[in-house]
């Protein structure tokens, strides 16, 4: 696949609390929560865990979860032996691209889109409480926007000593492009923009515009947003 990736801390919090996910065959991203120094180690450790826990391997269901739970753990462990990283967490979403598959890792509030034959889905479920009350149909999505527990996730990575990930495979097929994200940039600008975006300008291009509006809209939060294509066979 080919891959460009963005990273910005954003208009109001001093620091940058996401982290990259971009290895071989690794594309996503890990937004890290607890205090000025918590949320940025806890991304950093993800990120390097999954990296460490998944290379050389065959890109497989089982990997995939001892990944994320080695991360987990070592996240937590981290933070009992420093009082002040006691807390910290982060969410954590990556694809690992396979042979004619990908498998998606997601647990938190980030976000996988995918964009096929013009149609853009959410492949993840946010783990957030607005989420679940809209799931449930206890809130309208124009009540989510505001809603006062807007921010609460139900599910990070290092939080507890285990954690489960949700965990998609789905085919690729040759044009699919994906797009994982951090709450930075859908927070901050709505899907049917992002569609549009995606569909009228080449990955660069896109991800560019997508941090250009995301900061246009206020920038309230950090922002990272990797953009991967499969390739499309020659004919």
């Amino acid at each position: 696949m080919r891959v460009c990736q963005r990273t910005h801390k954003g208009l109001v919090r001093a620091n940058n609390q996401d982290s990259l996910l971009v290895a071989d065959k690794l594309y996503g991203v890990a937004d890290g929560m607890g205090g000025h120094r918590g949320g940025e180690t806890a991304s950093r450790i993800a990120v390097e865990s999954v990296i460490a826990a998944l290379k050389n391997k065959t890109p497989g269901e089982s990997a995939l979860r001892l990944a994320v739970e080695a991360a987990n753990r070592r996240i937590y462990e981290t933070a009992a032996e420093n009082e002040s990283l006691q807390g910290m967490g982060t969410t954590l979403t990556f694809l690992w691209e396979g042979e004619g598959k990908a498998l998606i890792a997601h647990v938190g509030d980030s976000r996988a889109y995918r964009l096929r034959e013009g149609k853009l889905e959410q492949l993840t479920l946010d783990h957030s409480m607005v989420a679940e009350l809209l799931r449930n149909n206890v809130i309208t999505p124009e009540m989510a926007k505001t809603h006062p527990y807007r921010n609460i996730i139900t599910r990070a990575v290092g939080i507890d000593p285990v954690v489960e990930a949700d965990v998609i495979q789905t085919e690729v097929k040759p044009g699919d492009r994906w797009l994982m994200c951090s709450d930075g940039l859908y927070n901050m600008v709505e899907d049917a923009k992002i569609h549009k975006t995606l569909m009228e300008m080449d990955d660069e291009k896109a991800a560019d515009r997508l941090m250009e509006m995301a900061l246009e809209n206020g920038g309230t939060d950090n922002i990272t947003i990797v953009i991967c294509q499969s390739e499309v066979a020659e004919a």
